[in-house]
């Protein structure tokens, strides 16, 4: 199997650096934020979008808030199990130009493969059907797909965030304002993102799966990558 580590995510002890007025958010399907956050996904599949077609997608930071996009997501992508989940999601974005963040996540492994067969194993921790993901795997061909392994925490105090003009297009992250939401730090607090030092920014945050089950499926990945 043609598996490469791209890199091993930082543990706890290393911070996302970012101002008190900024926080980094990586954009993903809203349906894919949901599942997420249920903890059905525990990984994310990624070639970059359009304005990172040269240099592919890379993992910039280690833990970032998700921030919902309501473009592109379709049935015809979904494994049959979430069909009817995208039935909840908004076709488009919400008519008062806010997007809604309720999660926040870790990556806690970065892998790259352009093997179709190691995909196909990996299947049942992402809600993406193999069609799907045969057509992200085929998109820039000379770029690996990225195989990240999240840990994702809700949000007890969600994060309502005005949308601006340069969170459009095909990028992957944006810096979110901290000052547009309604949990603002003070501004002698600088921000660092992990979970501990969240809670005194946005209030308690929980991981979406206790210890147990996230390290049995964290054992049954690297089975499957290794």
């Amino acid at each position: 199997m043609s598996f490469s580590i791209k890199r091993q995510a930082a543990d706890s002890s290393e911070i996302l650096e970012a101002a008190t007025s900024k926080a980094l958010a990586l954009k993903e399907w809203a349906v894919v934020c949901k599942a997420l956050e249920k903890g059905r996904q525990t990984i994310l599949l990624r070639k970059g979008g359009i304005m990172e077609y040269r240099q592919g997608f890379e993992v910039k930071h280690n833990d970032f808030f998700l921030y919902p996009t309501f473009e592109h997501q379709s049935k015809e992508y979904l494994q049959n199990d979430y069909l009817d989940e995208l039935d909840n999601i908004p076709i488009n974005r919400p008519v008062n130009n806010r997007s809604t963040i309720t999660a926040y996540a870790k990556a806690v492994e970065v892998r790259e493969t352009n093997d179709e067969r190691v995909l196909q194993q990996l299947r049942k921790f992402h809600i993406w059907n193999d069609h799907y993901v045969s057509i992200r795997l085929n998109y820039n061909p000379k770029r690996p797909m990225s195989v990240i392994l999240l840990r994702v925490y809700k949000l007890s105090k969600p994060l309502e965030i005005e949308n601006r003009p340069e969170f459009a297009g095909c990028k992957s992250w944006i810096p979110i304002p901290l000052s547009n939401s309604e949990c603002e730090p003070s501004s002698t607090d600088k921000m660092q993102h992990t979970p501990g030092r969240l809670n005194s920014v946005i209030g308690p945050i929980q991981p979406v799966l206790d210890d147990s089950d996230f390290s049995e499926i964290v054992t049954n990945i690297r089975q499957v990558l290794d």
